[in-house]
């Protein structure tokens, strides 16, 4: 006969006080920290009795404090709460850390910020911490469907390095990150695409930044010690780094995540981006990622090596993708949608970190050890608002590549056809130190009233084949059957891209020596379209009130 004491904890009450007394006794913790929804048990029928009142603290997340005190959650309504001695900024997670989906739209609320393992700013601190590589310290886990949200514009989310962050959502079920205020509803009407109301996200890793020094000819075969670069948010208990020699390295996972309402001055005064990644590497996964209505830069990639899949920056005030320090991985289908009325860069691109402090001799030995940043862009659409800029942003425009840079882009657009131009820096495409590192384009189209910057069309068309300018005089629609001269998409809600056969620029098919197949981030028809089901406020189960400015 088995003991009852050897019984599995069902989490019946009723089970747990029959065997209580069998069991010798003493404290007994009913509450399990999560509960597995995946498997439907409504036709068990064995017990018809009245069952117990679900224990509301059982679905909020908990963790042990140093002193050995456990703290957990505080439920209200449909939210688990965490006060600052749960998480804050010097109270970091040294543990893993699960974070479930609650129920009715509930959401995780931070009351101050969320750092997730041990920072550390020199390489002793890094051997006594045991911290080498990716999975070495604690990792965040936050299961499909969950919503995390920080009540303060001064907190907000670190992955430090050795961490990871296990973000898997799904397409039916997205992970969001965001500001009690969207939670709470109070962000409608104009509101809708607030910015500024809590920081944002800062993930760090050990790969190569060309802000520290390194042995070796090229990268792959790179080594270096004390390699500590302040992360965006460094000052006092918020401070991180990031920076390594190992390009393989994890920081995690992100899938299907929306990232909203960022931008906010934390501590230190800076005004973090929707994702900074600091020397993040190749190990990392990052696919279906969307960044909403963000107050500084959607992404930046501070170095590093990981890849980038299907990519929506939405309403950013300042660059949607801001490239530096040496990053060299790949972004493939992003679409990038400025505001009416503010945003600067679709890319803002830097090749060497520092590059106004470097002399030509140390410009020159970074190029060469290839540790210069290198991305390479596939499928892109950039919907660009010429707006004149507003506050401490610079005008409206599509790509600025400059200081040592070397890209290869293919089979993107930029498109500031749809608004009113309205400063002289309205460019489409601007080149600087133009030779140094020249890009390669291939299958580019271009259409924008203000052209170039620092080169020349004729330097860019000679670049790569099939790179096109539209020639545009004012407000022009280029949507499919909108204008004979300009067709480049297909119509609402004009993020889609034309075949590229059926493309007209300047009223003419684009040249027939390009095959590289669609261009632009976006197609239209079964399966193509991955923004669909699981992005915030592109389509219209869940945009504002009436239509974008770029479907009018």
């Amino acid at each position: 006969m088995v003991s009852l004491c050897l019984l599995p904890r069902f989490g019946l009450l009723a089970v747990m006080i029959g065997v209580l007394a069998a069991c010798g006794g003493g404290d007994i913790n009913i509450s399990p920290s999560t509960a597995d929804n995946s498997v439907d048990n409504s036709s068990v029928t064995t017990n018809t009795a009245t069952p117990d009142p679900v224990d509301a603290d059982a679905v909020c997340a908990s963790r042990l404090l140093e002193s050995g005190q456990e703290v957990r959650g505080d439920f209200r309504g449909n939210n688990c709460y965490y006060s600052r001695s749960f998480a804050s900024a010097g109270t970091n997670i040294k543990s893993d850390i699960l974070f479930s989906p609650l129920d009715n739209g509930g959401a995780h609320i931070f009351e101050g910020s969320l750092f997730i393992g041990e920072n550390c700013s020199d390489d002793q601190c890094l051997a006594e911490k045991g911290l080498r590589r990716g999975g070495d310290g604690p990792t965040l886990t936050i299961e499909a469907g969950t919503t995390l949200a920080w009540q303060s514009n001064k907190s907000f989310l670190i992955i430090n390095r050795g961490s990871l962050i296990l973000a898997r959502g799904a397409e039916d079920a997205p992970i969001t990150l965001t500001s009690e205020s969207d939670v709470d509803g109070t962000l409608t009407g104009d509101n809708f695409n607030a910015v500024q109301q809590w920081g944002g996200v800062v993930v760090n890793g050990f790969a190569i930044t060309n802000k520290c020094d390194y042995e070796g000819a090229s990268r792959g075969s790179l080594t270096t010690s004390d390699c500590h670069v302040s992360a965006e948010g460094a000052a006092g208990l918020d401070e991180s780094h990031y920076g390594g020699d190992n390009d393989d390295d994890s920081s995690g996972v992100l899938q299907y995540v929306r990232v909203k309402h960022t931008g906010a001055e934390v501590a230190n005064g800076d005004e973090l981006n929707g994702i900074s990644f600091g020397g993040v590497g190749s190990g990392t996964v990052v696919e279906n990622l969307q960044v909403y209505s963000t107050y500084d830069d959607g992404i930046e990639m501070f170095g590093g090596s990981f890849d980038i899949r299907n990519f929506l920056g939405m309403y950013v005030r300042d660059d949607s993708i801001d490239i530096d320090e040496g990053y060299n991985g790949t972004i493939t289908n992003a679409l990038v949608i400025q505001a009416e009325d503010i945003g600067n860069h679709c890319i803002e691109s830097d090749g060497l970190g520092s590059y106004s402090s470097l002399t030509d001799e140390v410009r020159q030995a970074k190029i060469s050890q290839g540790i210069n940043s290198a991305p390479t862009i596939e499928n892109l659409t950039c919907i660009v608002s010429p707006s004149a800029g507003q506050g401490n942003f610079d005008p409206g425009a599509g790509w600025r590549l400059r200081e040592g840079i070397h890209p290869t882009i293919t089979n993107a657009m930029v498109v500031s056809a749809k608004g009113v131009d309205s400063d002289d820096n309205n460019y489409c495409v601007r080149v600087d130190h133009f030779g140094v590192t020249e890009p390669t384009l291939n299958g580019i189209v271009f259409a924008c009233q203000d052209k170039v910057r620092s080169v020349t069309e004729a330097d860019l068309v000679g670049l790569g084949a099939s790179v096109t300018f539209a020639n545009i005089t004012g407000v022009t629609d280029p949507s499919a059957n909108a204008d004979s001269d300009l067709q480049l998409l297909e119509g609402m809600p004009q993020i889609y891209s034309l075949p590229y056969a059926s493309m007209q620029i300047n009223g003419a098919n684009l040249p027939t020596g390009y095959s590289g197949g669609n261009i632009g981030g976006v197609t239209q028809g079964a399966g193509a379209d991955w923004t669909q089901n699981w992005t915030f406020g592109l389509h219209e189960s869940n945009e504002p009130d009436g239509q974008h400015w770029f479907e009018q």
